[in-house]
């Protein structure tokens, strides 16, 4: 049984090849007019992580196309805890691109896995 938590994780976040930010939709409050509307609001900046893709074979058959199926996977540090259903803008490779953390996360004493679809629109 590993008991060097702090050694795995190490060699875990060389592997880290990208960044993220973390988006929440809030209601927030208009300084100036009182006014309350939702808004984008950065939650959390440049936070080291790699996203993983897996393709899921087969695909699915159609008449007229084949659909391959891809999931993402986040990984970041166990410490950070990104909500439900918030935007989650990752560069890594040298590109960016936006997803939307779906679904319970996975956490483990050297990492956190998230599952992420690429995202589309604010629910």
């Amino acid at each position: 049984m590993v008991t060097d938590y702090g050694k795995v994780r190490r060699i875990i976040e060389k592997a880290y090849e990208g960044a993220c930010t973390v988006v929440e939709y809030r209601d927030t409050e208009d300084k100036d007019s009182g006014i309350k509307r939702n808004k984008e609001v950065i939650v959390a900046e440049n936070l080291p992580c790699k996203l993983s893709f897996e393709l899921n074979y087969p695909s699915e058959q159609t008449d007229t196309v084949s659909v391959i199926s891809q999931r993402a996977k986040l990984f970041i540090s166990p410490e950070v805890n990104i909500k439900n259903g918030s935007k989650i803008i990752v560069e890594q490779y040298g590109k960016r691109a936006e997803y939307c953390c779906c679904g319970e996360t996975a956490v483990y004493p050297t990492h956190r896995e998230i599952r992420v679809t690429p995202f589309i629109k604010w629910a």
